[in-house]
């Protein structure tokens, strides 16, 4: 697993909010369950590069501000600024993200059969143009 920086790419390119096309959040109330669904992960064969463990710490310097940013001079169109926020609530309680890429259906399928696993809070599929709940 890799430490979370966000890159260019996964901002919107309209507002710049977090947007990380071809790729699932899926956010943890406890730390160790997130760190395990990302070891399993692995050992079924998904590369380590391409998961990224969030603290809570990460997500609150990394990704909150994206919001901050998209909604200035106005409020974004789209859910993008509405799910960092309910990011932001989740951390500020101590949860943990996994940010798995996911080009297609039966990874994002097979990703959240390992998360079902453990409690989780929120499970999000970003692809073009759409953001969908898992």
């Amino acid at each position: 697993m890799k430490n979370f920086v966000l890159e260019p790419r996964m901002r919107a390119t309209i507002g710049g909010a977090f947007y990380p096309s071809g790729y699932s959040m899926v956010m943890f109330p406890n730390a160790e369950d997130a760190n395990r669904i990302g070891h399993r992960l692995i050992e079924k064969g998904v590369s380590g590069d391409e998961i990224y463990l969030l603290p809570a710490a990460t997500v609150l310097s990394e990704i909150t501000p994206t919001v901050r940013e998209s909604d200035d001079p106005l409020p974004s169109a789209g859910t993008d600024a509405a799910t960092v926020r309910a990011y932001t609530k989740l951390a500020r309680e101590g949860h943990t993200g996994l940010l798995v890429k996911t080009k297609n259906e039966e990874e994002a399928n097979r990703l959240m059969e390992e998360v079902r696993t453990v409690p989780y809070s929120i499970a999000q599929r970003y692809r073009t143009l759409v953001i969908e709940d898992l």
